[in-house]
């Protein structure tokens, strides 16, 4: 392994797709985990419809929709029954958006565990 030189011309990168993980993670790896994903889109007309397709095709429980340019002041969450806009607490210095969206995701979290044990108690 040598060090780049710095006086020897630009540099080019070649980049490759890497494959999609999500189906297997939901049908193989660990189909009864709870499952969320993220899109992150420059186009608002297409970052729901990308959101909602996301949550069937994948099975997710929840998809946190991102458009570039809003993306530190507010995201979407898609699930199957709603969406949900989260907004960082702009009267809070230092706040970022992900701290309503953290509380979100684990309070849906243990209501999926605490319905997991309730069907789990029934049988």
């Amino acid at each position: 392994m040598h060090k780049i030189q710095s006086g020897s011309g630009p540099l080019d990168m070649r980049l490759a797709q890497v494959p999609k993980m999500l189906y297997v993670l939901r049908n193989e790896w660990a189909p009864v985990a709870f499952c969320i994903s993220f899109k992150l889109e420059t186009d608002t007309d297409i970052l729901l419809g990308k959101a909602d397709m996301a949550l069937k095709k994948y099975k997710m429980h929840m998809v946190v929709a991102n458009e570039l340019q809003t993306r530190k002041e507010e995201v979407i969450v898609v699930t199957e029954q709603e969406k949900i806009t989260v907004r960082r607490d702009a009267t809070q210095p230092g706040a970022d958006v992900e701290d309503p969206l953290i509380k979100l995701v684990v309070d849906r979290h243990s209501a999926y565990i605490d319905d997991d044990l309730l069907r789990t108690d029934q049988r």
